[in-house]
């Protein structure tokens, strides 16, 4: 068993991880350290954990840490990560949930995130944790950074458009949406049920920290440098991101064409599922899940290219990606702590 620590312990990302690491067969979780209520029991912040986790949440001490664990997990705001990872060494693998590490330029952090990035040796030992595109990188990883929730179903749905040339790469449009838990614990205006109850917002229109993000992973997979348009709503509904984009279609294809290759590019990959001609994503069926759904459409009439994915963001948009990076990091099956069958209605 492998010795496992989650930093930042009270988030909704935090719970999730512990959910999903309590049916893990390899790791056992031992410690869990949250700056604002240390010294309380978890069960005492989230009754439902009463009688399954009872850890006491400790202050953060890097010299106990590192001592103790192999395993360490950032589920922390943007900015804590940076700071704390190279302190840790010692070969013991770290997973950045935050955005810290996911930008490889650090004029682009500071310009999207408002802050100082981290320093470039660790940007540069960083590897991009996007499971199914990545992987051969992530089995050779000891410092990982978890995709954020809207590029993992964007680039999920994208890549393999892009890869096959299907699409042109000038005016790709993703039109994302997201439950209120994307926006976190803290409470907000925007938050406020009586804001988000019966409404849909559009927020954070060419402002969003996760264009960045996106642009530079679909670069990375096209000959040419690539600007999306990302458009993010917050619709309400606890958790589940659904983005609809759209492509222009470079030269004459078919929906079955495109929906094969797309079986293909994806064969092996237990928790990517390409829905049939016809068959569209939803929320609801990936809920409480780490699979990503994706459905397609050409639309003749248009010349677009019409791709639909589906994740549910706090488990493959978060924690349930991590553990799958995790799994590959370490050599164990990928499905390890992640077989949940999605929650349904």
């Amino acid at each position: 068993m492998k010795q496992a620590a989650i930093v930042g312990g009270t988030g909704y990302g935090a719970i999730e991880l512990i959910r999903l690491l309590h049916s893990h067969s390899e790791i056992e979780l031992v410690n869990i350290y949250s700056h604002s209520q240390h010294e309380t029991a978890i069960s005492s912040v989230y009754p439902h954990l009463k009688n399954i986790e009872n850890t006491t949440l400790d202050s953060l001490d890097i010299a106990a840490l590192v001592k103790n664990v192999d395993i360490v997990f950032f589920a922390t705001p943007a900015g804590i990560a940076k700071e704390f990872i190279p302190k840790i060494g010692n070969g013991i693998q770290c997973i950045d949930l935050s955005g810290d590490l996911r930008l490889s330029s650090r004029d682009a952090y500071k310009n999207w995130y408002k802050a100082e990035a981290a320093d470039q040796s660790l940007l540069d030992v960083a590897v991009y944790g996007l499971s199914e595109i990545n992987r051969q990188k992530i089995k050779e990883a000891t410092i990982l950074s978890n995709p954020g929730c809207f590029p993992t179903a964007a680039l999920l749905g994208l890549i393999p458009a892009l890869q096959n040339e299907y699409i042109h790469t000038e005016g790709i449009v993703i039109d994302g949406k997201t439950g209120i838990s994307g926006a976190g614990k803290t409470p907000s205006a925007r938050t406020h049920f009586p804001e988000t109850n019966d409404n849909i917002t559009a927020y954070k229109i060419g402002q969003h920290q996760h264009i960045p993000e996106i642009d530079q992973y679909l670069s990375e997979h096209c000959s040419t440098t690539v600007h999306a348009t990302l458009t993010t709503h917050l619709v309400p509904m606890t958790r589940g991101i659904i983005c609809t984009m759209y492509g222009k279609v470079n030269g004459y294809y078919t929906t079955e064409k495109i929906l094969s290759d797309y079986q293909h590019f994806y064969e092996g990959n237990q928790f990517v599922r390409v829905l049939d001609a016809g068959e569209f994503p939803t929320t609801k069926g990936v809920y409480g899940s780490n699979f990503c759904d994706i459905g397609l459409h050409v639309d003749s009439r248009t010349n677009q290219l019409i791709i639909v994915s589906a994740i549910d963001n706090l488990m493959k948009g978060a924690a349930g990606q991590a553990i799958q990076n995790v799994n590959i990091m370490n050599g164990w099956n990928e499905n390890n702590g992640l077989k949940h069958i999605p929650i349904y209605p």
